[in-house]
């Protein structure tokens, strides 16, 4: 069983996963984008380039997502993305690279768990969290 977060954007979806392929250094392995839909139509033709659905691949994991219409957007509340890196020196340069232009609700700091650990909303209201977890 794998568990992947998908999240939702509100029209800025493909902006987002070209900077989460650059902080994590990965190419997106699917962007499809709503005129691509086979079948009816089912979102007006302004709609036509947003994204219907992205993911990128970090490891093992997947991080997807897709745009939502104003109706459906809701900004993410009770959940937040959580990443384990394995040097303080990544989990620094991930930290850094996502907080910019977002706000930094923890600041990076060591705790009893982990190395080094913060919590930040990106630019695009995603929220992370974001360590390095310590040797056991």
């Amino acid at each position: 069983m794998q568990i992947s977060p998908y999240l939702t954007f509100n029209g800025d979806c493909e902006q987002a996963f070209a900077f989460y392929a650059d902080v994590f250094g990965v190419t997106p392995t699917v962007l499809m984008r709503f005129k691509d839909f086979p079948g009816p139509k089912q979102t007006p033709d302004s709609w036509d380039g947003k994204i219907m659905h992205a993911q990128i691949d970090i490891g093992a994991a997947q991080l997807m997502g897709s745009d939502q219409n104003d109706e459906r957007y809701a900004r993410p509340q009770g959940l937040m993305v959580n990443l384990t890196v394995e040097t303080p020196a990544e989990v620094e340069r991930i930290f850094n690279e996502l907080s910019a232009g977002g706000q930094i609700t923890m600041p990076m700091v060591e705790t009893f768990w982990a190395q080094r650990f913060g919590m930040l909303v990106d630019r695009f209201g995603v929220p992370f969290m974001i360590g390095c977890n310590k040797a056991r």
